[in-house]
């Protein structure tokens, strides 16, 4: 179903192993919301899109109190946020008030609706998508409601011979249908399973130090990037750097983490937590420059 965008399909995979959220930024047309819904069907799981707006409301997505004339009592009518995979379409679009609706499931997998609190399914996974491109009508997402997505992946056009194969496709007879491989029985067995991979101390260590170097950039002789950093990364980047670190592992088919496991999704992790400052949109600087910078500068273990 998808051509090409394999990082974006092992990051939906990470995601999904560790329980954590997902922010995709890209232009139009990507295939993004086509790679959510491919993932839900090949998995068996429940799978609902919100498209946001300007003017939608809270409820829109969590849900609300309805009165039954013909019972004379209130009830409960749940909103999409009650599913398995949440696709927030242009999350962005909408103004704070409803963005901060996402914040109760995202981290507590919990929904309060009047006086009372429900649970979501699990699995559950939020899949954000961000325009880049046009910034009219859009809200920023602050610092809290961004910290709340374990990984922000930045998804580019198709190579030229992908792009063949994705026009070769539709031209002859679609994509297929999509088989289910797994269920939510055996997405749980898996998510039990990275416990069982071992993180030695050193390279936890290591891990934390690259942590470390976003918030006192000086300490580990990263002058040049200090003026252009204003906050580093929380401590939920750590657990999350963790985490997903250790589901690459179990993805490559290894009961282990290495250093090499930590790069494939260090600038995933920390992408959207290092905050800069005015004098690094000046110069061009960007988070990625950052990651970059302190992942030379931090020695290996």
């Amino acid at each position: 179903m998808i051509v090409g965008h394999g990082h974006l399909v092992d990051s939906m995979l990470i995601a999904l192993l560790c329980e954590g959220h997902l922010l995709v930024e890209g232009v139009p047309g990507l295939a993004k919301t086509t790679a959510v819904n491919a993932l839900a069907r090949s998995l068996g799981l429940d799978f609902k899109r919100v498209q946001f707006t300007p003017d939608l409301l809270p409820s829109d997505i969590t849900g609300t109190e309805i009165y039954d004339p013909k019972n004379a009592e209130f009830k409960i009518k749940h909103g999409p946020v009650f599913t398995n995979l949440l696709l927030a379409d242009e999350i962005n679009r909408a103004p704070a008030k409803v963005q901060s609706a996402l914040l109760e499931v995202m981290q507590e997998k919990q929904v309060t609706i009047a006086d009372e609190t429900y649970r979501v399914d699990r699995p559950f996974l939020v899949l954000a998508t961000q325009n880049p491109v046009e910034q009219e009508g859009t809200y920023r997402l602050p610092e809290a409601q961004l910290d709340r997505f374990m990984l922000k992946v930045d998804v580019g056009y198709n190579t030229i011979d992908e792009e063949f194969e994705i026009v070769s496709r539709v031209a002859a007879k679609g994509f297929g249908e999509i088989s289910q491989v797994a269920d939510k029985a055996e997405i749980a067995q898996m998510q039990k399973e990275l416990a069982n991979v071992h993180v030695d101390d050193a390279v936890q260590k290591y891990m934390l130090k690259l942590i470390f170097a976003t918030r006192f950039p000086l300490d580990y002789g990263l002058k040049a990037m200090a003026e252009y950093i204003e906050f580093g990364a929380s401590p939920r980047a750590s657990i999350d750097l963790f985490r997903a670190s250790r589901a690459v592992a179990l993805i490559h088919g290894k009961d282990y983490v290495t250093p090499v496991d930590i790069a494939e999704v260090l600038h995933d992790v920390l992408r959207h937590r290092v905050i800069l400052n005015y004098k690094a949109e000046a110069a061009g600087i960007t988070s990625d420059h950052v990651v970059e910078a302190l992942q030379k500068a931090v020695p290996l273990p």
